[in-house]
């Protein structure tokens, strides 16, 4: 009987929150699986043409991590991929799928993987933590590394939270996104990042607006990522300009995201509609492609 799995796309970083923050978004992938003779990956949506129909499909190895997990390695899987996150945006498609395929598998293969397991290997997969935290669990998750493994805690953000995500026409490999960063940075960014890192975390968990447009400011990456995304001042100028609370890149890039406030989801998501109609004609003269309004997705991955 086929197993199905619906998994949210996240927004990591955000700004100060380097390799930290993640943040679940109202826009999912989908997959099914049913256990078969041999490796088959069918994608449409995002990435069809692109992405691997077969065993290095990235749900597939997924998957098959699952199986080895479960103790029978050998399983192999039939799997569709129904992909809306957009690929290379910063939007968390590549954890997505790491978690996708993990649930599919540990179910097809009769495994309860319990959701501290499947953060585990989700992050071991993935290299860092911050994306597949928030696809696991939805809202906000901080994670940290104590250099043996990967720790998370997730929080509700307060009602009233919407994002605007400003995507660009050309993808950004995160690989190159990670190679321009240096190896050191100086103290003072490093202890300016903090303090905005916490008032970040305290704006979304605690819904203040003056502590989230205060912390939204990065030292430590984002003056790094300009040479590569050479229009993050202007998009984000337009975005505040326009309404939101504050504006960052979203994970390493070249995605731009806005968080906006309300009263509550609803108004928070019809304020960021509103302001992503208003900015769309403006950056798409820009190269920018698509001006996305998403409301915060408070469950994560789940099995349908």
């Amino acid at each position: 009987m086929p197993v199905r799995v619906r998994v949210p796309a996240s927004s990591a970083n955000l700004g100060p929150g380097y390799d930290a923050f993640g943040l679940a978004l109202d826009l999912h992938n989908e997959f099914e699986g049913e256990l078969a003779d041999d490796w088959y990956v069918e994608v449409s949506g995002e990435g069809t043409g692109r992405l691997s129909s077969g065993p290095d499909n990235q749900v597939a190895q997924a998957a098959s991590r699952a199986f080895r997990e479960a103790g029978c390695p050998a399983r192999c899987a039939s799997i569709v991929c129904r992909n809306h996150i957009p690929l290379g945006q910063g939007l968390g498609s590549s954890s997505a799928a790491i978690v996708g395929g993990l649930m599919l598998g540990g179910a097809l293969a009769g495994l309860e993987l319990g959701r501290e397991r499947l953060f585990e290997l989700a992050a071991e997969m993935e290299g860092h933590a911050d994306n597949v935290a928030a696809a696991l669990s939805g809202g906000f998750a901080v994670s940290v590394s104590d250099g043996e493994a990967f720790r998370s805690v997730h929080v509700n953000p307060a009602p009233g939270l919407a994002a605007v995500i400003v995507l660009r026409e050309h993808p950004l490999a995160t690989a190159d996104a990670r190679r321009i960063m240096p190896a050191t940075v100086p103290h003072r960014d490093a202890a300016d990042n903090a303090g905005h890192a916490a008032l970040a975390a305290l704006g979304i968990a605690l819904g203040d607006r003056d502590a989230l447009a205060l912390g939204l400011r990065d030292s430590i990456h984002e003056p790094y990522r300009e040479t590569l995304v050479q229009d993050l001042l202007p998009v984000r100028e337009a975005l505040v300009d326009a309404g939101v609370t504050g504006a960052a890149l979203s994970g390493a890039g070249p995605a731009i995201i806005g968080l906006v406030q309300g009263c509550d989801d609803a108004r928070a998501l019809a304020h960021a509609a509103a302001i992503a109609s208003a900015v769309r004609p403006m950056l798409l003269g820009i190269g920018r492609g698509e001006v996305l309004a998403l409301a915060v997705d408070r469950d994560g991955a789940r099995l349908a």
